[in-house]
C-alpha cells in the first residue's frame, strides 16, 4: 500500500470528515472509494467510446430488424410523461 500526502481546502477536509463519519469508515477509505469509483467510470466511458468505434450502423439495424414490432408486456410498459408535471427531487 502507498502513501500520498494531499492538500485540501478546509472545507472540503471538513466536508470529506462529516461524510465518512455518517458512512461509518475512516477518511482514507472515503477517499480510496471514491477515487476507486472514479477510476471505474473513467475506464467504463473510455471502453464505451473504444467500442463504439467497433459498431456498425448497418450490423445494429440488421440486429433490430430482428425484433418483433409487438406491444410491450404490461410489467415493461413506461407511462408516458405528462408535460405539466413537475417532478420533485426526493429528501
Amino acid at each position: 500500500m502507498s502513501t500520498l500526502s494531499l492538500r485540501l481546502p478546509d472545507s472540503l477536509h471538513a466536508e470529506l470528515r462529516r461524510l465518512a463519519e455518517q458512512e461509518g469508515i475512516s477518511i482514507n477509505q472515503f477517499i480510496a472509494s471514491a477515487a476507486a469509483e472514479k477510476l471505474s467510470a473513467l475506464r467504463t466511458a473510455s471502453y464505451l467510446k473504444q467500442r463504439a468505434r467497433r459498431g456498425s450502423r448497418k450490423d445494429f439495424e440488421s440486429v433490430l430488424a430482428k425484433v418483433p414490432d409487438i406491444p410491450a408486456p404490461e410489467w415493461d410498459r413506461v407511462e408516458p410523461a405528462t408535460p405539466n408535471k413537475s417532478v420533485k427531487p426526493p429528501r
